[in-house]
């Protein structure tokens, strides 16, 4: 694994750690309104960051795989 994949793959969990952070405190009875738009706009940033991520990561599986079926 290379510094960059390591760097991502820290990232990645921990925007995905921070998500449920922010799920966690939006789900509480305690919340006022200003801030859960504050955390619901944080969440869907990562959200989105997450998701792109695993995207990129579907792509390289699928690069690999296709180079393994070619030999």
């Amino acid at each position: 694994m290379t510094k960059k994949d390591e760097k991502e793959r820290f990232e990645f969990e921990r925007a995905l750690g921070r998500l449920s952070e922010v799920l966690k405190e939006l789900e509480s009875d305690e919340v006022p309104l200003d801030r859960a738009i504050a955390l619901y706009e944080e969440g869907m940033n990562l959200s989105k960051m997450c998701s792109k991520k695993l995207e990129e990561a579907e792509l390289r599986i699928e690069q690999v795989t296709r180079k393994e079926k070619l030999k």
